[in-house]
């Protein structure tokens, strides 16, 4: 059977100390997987596609197909490729990505030799146009699904995301949703943005990225969601956080605030991946802006509670269900 969705993203080797809880060693994660596991919360029919090393697990791809995700798309490279990724969180939930080993020293958990000589990347010095080695390409997606109906793009380097967006655009039957990468949201991108925002339906990008983006501009979120809908997306949703979601429909020129689902939070890595994958499937079972964000918000909210892009599967038969039902009541039209 043919997939349905088509998610482009990275594949990472995570080591996560949680705001609470055990430490994540070496177990995989990174946005493909995050909007993967919040998009099977309510459809398994995806492919995948990305690049890995050849010191990538076997078992890990392996454990993907067993979940009904087809992989073809996940290209092998002939050399080792370092996908390691470290992320610490405080009680506040607030993040960082340096100094690993004085964090594990902190919470007196051993340091694992398999994170020595790790090196976080200096987004200061990456230019967004340079393409990133792990970032799939447009020639990485096999050509039998090339063309998928709902089809997201995960933040990658400017360069490969515009690839992909081009490679999509051409479908008339296609819905393309892109999740922009925080290093290119700025005003010095604004004009290269607006071309590629031609071919994408659904922009995702996050309140802070909105704000970077038309910084000096205009502070409201609203003006900046229509001002971004001018030049192609139907659908603007501005994630934030635990202060939930704003939708934007350019088509019926309406606005939405969806609350964030009170959840208990045991690991929010990937939150906003999983919320990107849940809008997905709700836009394909309703092609309705609200109850698709609604979805989306549902996927988060599973994810923040446990680790791993898959603990969204890891809940009580019916709880996403449950809680679409009680989000339902709680979002409102501005």
């Amino acid at each position: 059977m043919k997939p349905t969705f088509l998610i482009a993203g990275k594949l990472q080797r995570e080591y996560i100390l949680p705001p609470s809880g055990l430490a994540v060693i070496d177990k995989p994660g990174g946005s493909l997987l995050y909007t993967a596991g919040g998009l099977v919360v309510w459809d398994t029919h995806a492919s995948l596609v990305a690049r890995v090393g050849n010191d990538y697990p076997l078992e890990w791809l392996e454990g993907l197909k067993n979940r009904g995700l087809d992989i073809q798309g996940i290209r092998r490279q002939p050399s080792s490729i370092d996908l390691r990724s470290f992320i610490s969180y405080t009680e506040k939930n607030e993040r960082s990505q340096t100094n690993a080993v004085s964090h594990f020293a902190k919470r007196q958990i051993q340091f694992p030799k398999s994170l020595l000589g790790y090196q976080p990347p200096d987004e200061t010095k990456i230019d967004p146009k340079e393409i990133d080695p792990v970032s799939p390409t447009a020639l990485d997606v096999p050509r039998e699904l090339r063309d998928i109906s709902h089809v997201h793009i995960c933040p990658l380097d400017f360069t490969s995301q515009s690839q992909l967006v081009n490679l999509f655009r051409g479908g008339s039957n296609q819905t393309v949703s892109l999740d922009p990468a925080s290093n290119y949201m700025n005003p010095v991108f604004w004009r290269d943005l607006r071309l590629v925002l031609q071919g994408v339906k659904i922009f995702l990008p996050s309140e802070e990225e909105m704000r970077a983006l038309f910084w000096g501009e205009t502070n409201d979120l609203w003006d900046m969601a229509k001002m971004i809908s001018d030049y192609g997306p139907q659908i603007v949703v501005i994630k934030r956080g635990a202060l939930g979601q704003i939708v934007y429909d350019a088509v019926e020129n309406k606005k939405y605030e969806i609350p964030a689902y009170a959840s208990r939070v045991g690991d929010p890595t990937g939150a906003g991946d999983a919320f990107c994958g849940g809008f997905l499937a709700g836009h394909q079972k309703t092609n309705h802006p609200l109850t698709a964000a609604l979805y989306g918000s549902v996927s988060a909210s599973l994810k923040i509670e446990g680790n791993g892009p898959f603990h969204t599967l890891e809940v009580m038969p019916g709880l996403a269900e449950a809680r679409l039902h009680a989000l339902e009541q709680m979002a409102r039209e501005v």
